[in-house]
């Protein structure tokens, strides 16, 4: 149920415009959509104040199809992460307006306009992580906020980052993709006067372990107010800057 909708149903009880039972006849929905292989949460939005987001991967192309059907009836924006080009030819067969950013991996349903708060900076230390920052970028846009990129800044090359410090003081909240040593979440800061989250990719040679080499170096960064998810998690990082950026 849409916050709207309840207000709505609120509000006709409290002048007398519907009688309490047939509210909470309307009320008894037991909160999600029960498809036999998921229970689609249809109060998400009223808890967290976003739909449930659909992760495609390990799930079949029927499966995905079936949940953003679902998602879509509620005449909200959905989002789903992981997708590949074959999930996304099924999902718009029966959703012709759902858009797929193939570097994300991202399909999104806009079905109401969308805010545009805050400012939010995702940034990638090389093309290599575009993926990952791409994946929070198109969370971060679907979810309500202002947000723009800044790729391929990573340390080998620490002047394309500095050329453009006026991004990094304008944005609220910062997401940094860095794969290798990630030493570019430090780097940023060490530069700016608000939250960085930074996403350890899995992009680098042998040593990089698939990621934990970044994610330990970003653990450990020296500079104060990094906060890090998990490897590849951009959507985690976007998420959270998101519940940051529209906080009062």
């Amino acid at each position: 149920m849409q916050l709207d909708r309840l207000k709505e149903i609120l509000t006709k009880v409290d002048e007398g415009d519907l009688d309490v039972d047939t509210a909470l006849e309307e009320l008894k929905s037991p909160g999600y959509e029960d498809l036999g292989f998921a229970k689609v949460d249809q109060h998400r939005h009223l808890r967290r104040g976003f739909p449930e987001v659909v992760l495609c991967e390990g799930k079949t192309e029927e499966q995905v199809v079936k949940i953003m059907q679902q998602l879509a009836e509620t005449d909200e924006n959905a989002l789903a992460t992981r997708a590949d080009e074959d999930i996304y030819q099924a999902v718009k067969e029966v959703l012709p307006d759902i858009k797929y950013n193939e570097a994300a991996g991202t399909l999104v349903l806009e079905q109401t306009e969308l805010a545009q708060e805050g400012s939010i900076l995702v940034i990638s230390a090389g093309t290599s992580d575009i993926p990952v920052a791409e994946e929070a970028y198109e969370t971060v846009r679907i979810m309500g906020n202002d947000v723009e990129r800044l790729y391929d800044v990573g340390v080998a090359g620490i002047h394309r980052l500095l050329e453009n410090q006026k991004q990094l003081r304008q944005a609220r909240v910062i997401i940094v993709a860095a794969g290798m040593e990630g030493a570019l979440a430090s780097v940023v800061g060490g530069l700016v006067d608000k939250p960085v989250i930074a996403v350890p990719t899995s992009v680098g040679y042998g040593a990089s372990f698939e990621g934990v080499a970044a994610l330990l170096g970003m653990l450990n960064s020296c500079a104060a107010g990094v906060g890090v998810v998990n490897i590849d998690n951009g959507f985690g990082a976007a998420y959270l800057a998101s519940l940051i950026n529209k906080m009062n």
